[in-house]
């Protein structure tokens, strides 16, 4: 497949484990950026050893982090790739295509998204679409600290073949990742002035989250799967909120720790004074 003037951006963070097989779907692009977000194993490595051109740059906000990739870019086209997400020859063709053609400023692409091994049919993710692929000069920023989306003119054109998102491949790895980002939700949530958080507060956002993705979008088609899947998305519900509740709480929970402190330390003065 010929190479087309396109760079891909890539980011991640500790990911020696799917870097490999996600920068040998972008040999066709003229150009392989990863930002490597603060890897402590081998993601640059794998990178350079790959020929990509590899950027160490940190930030909390996603769309910052994708800001930064632009920066390094000079070709007409960049596309953006997740490292647990993969082109196949049929989109990689697909987009190179419509790129000759010229049609549209972006590129949607349907994301076939793959949870604990199977396909997910419902749920709403076999309608998750992402746009992805620009021409430089029409991308103007990403907004957002997590589910950033891009500021662009222009029209934008939706693919048919899917980008596959390898994700939630154990439970450990989906809980690194929730522990990344619910943090940032629940800031975002807590500045933007979220009505006070009880107990009943977190079953209802559990529930909620459970009851749409399990019976309102179908979730329970998937199997098994399905309805873990659910569960998982209504727990992180209620860890977003759980954090919301901690940031509201008053006296800070903080301070009551280093209450707690001083009265220990006062036994021991008290302690000493009597020895």
């Amino acid at each position: 497949m010929k190479k087309v003037a396109l760079t891909a951006i890539v980011l991640a963070k500790n990911e020696a484990e799917m870097l490999p097989a996600c920068l040998s779907c972008l040999n066709w692009c003229q150009e392989i950026v990863v930002i490597d977000t603060g890897s402590q194993d081998k993601t640059s490595e794998i990178a350079e050893n790959f020929g990509a051109k590899v950027i160490a740059f940190q930030h909390s906000s996603f769309a910052r982090l994708r800001e930064e990739g632009l920066k390094r870019t000079q070709t007409p086209w960049i596309f953006y790739v997740d490292a647990d997400e993969r082109v196949t020859p049929v989109l990689a063709q697909e987009i190179i295509t419509e790129l000759e053609k010229n049609r549209a400023a972006a590129l949607q692409l349907k994301r076939e998204n793959v949870f604990y091994g199977q396909t997910m049919k419902a749920g709403g993710w076999q309608t998750d679409e992402v746009t992805r692929i620009f021409k430089r000069d029409n991308l103007k920023s990403w907004q957002g600290e997590i589910h950033e989306s891009p500021v662009f003119t222009g029209e934008a054109l939706l693919l048919q073949s899917p980008l596959v998102h390898l994700t939630h491949r154990s439970t450990a790895e989906g809980l690194i990742k929730s522990s990344r980002w619910t943090p940032i939700e629940a800031k975002l949530l807590f500045e933007a002035g979220a009505a006070p958080v009880g107990f009943g507060t977190l079953i209802k956002k559990g529930l909620g989250e459970f009851v749409r993705r399990a019976i309102t979008n179908r979730g329970y088609r998937d199997g098994q799967t399905g309805l873990v899947e659910a569960l998982i998305q209504a727990i992180n519900r209620i860890l977003v909120y759980v954090q919301v509740w901690e940031l509201q709480h008053q006296p800070k929970i903080k301070d009551l720790y280093q209450v707690k402190e001083r009265e220990i330390e006062l036994l021991w003065e008290d302690d000493r004074k009597r020895s």
